[in-house]
């Protein structure tokens, strides 16, 4: 158990991450024919990796909500000098604005944007650019998912 607190993950533990990510309702008896190891091994990785908090818990996952038309994007943020707070208490106020995260590197913050349509998605970039202690932005389309947790 010290290797799952410690963060490490064995080649089992991470086949049965993934199989609960494609589906977390799998029954214990498929996941270990899947994997090819008994029920109790699954009932023992699955209490260890919970107990270890590397997994938080299970959840559904519903068909993707985007609609037809809707736009999603991530929108990476420069700001200048020691204004991140004041950027970040602007930013959050936007509803559009779906995540925001602080980041290292040359970009200061990560916002995950959805909007009903293009017009919209140009109306909150302008929106984020005219932030006061915002500088610089990149913002990337997002196509189609092929993870999500």
């Amino acid at each position: 158990m010290s290797d799952l607190i410690s963060g490490s993950l064995d080649d089992l533990d991470r086949r049965l991450i993934s199989l609960l990510r494609t589906d977390g309702r799998a029954p214990v008896t498929t996941l270990a024919r899947q994997l090819g190891v008994t029920r109790a091994t699954v009932n023992s990785r699955l209490e260890r990796l919970l107990d270890s908090g590397r997994v938080l818990g299970f959840t559904i996952r519903t068909r993707d909500e985007s609609a037809d038309g809707e736009v999603r994007a991530i929108s990476l943020v420069e700001v200048e000098g020691r204004t991140t707070n004041d950027v970040i208490a602007v930013i959050r106020g936007i509803p559009e604005i779906q995540s925001l995260h602080t980041t290292n590197g040359g970009w200061d913050l990560v916002a995950e944007i959805r909007c009903d349509s293009l017009l919209e998605f140009d109306r909150v970039l302008l929106q984020i650019r005219s932030v006061e202690g915002v500088i610089n932005s990149e913002s990337s389309l997002l196509l189609s998912s092929v993870l999500r947790d």
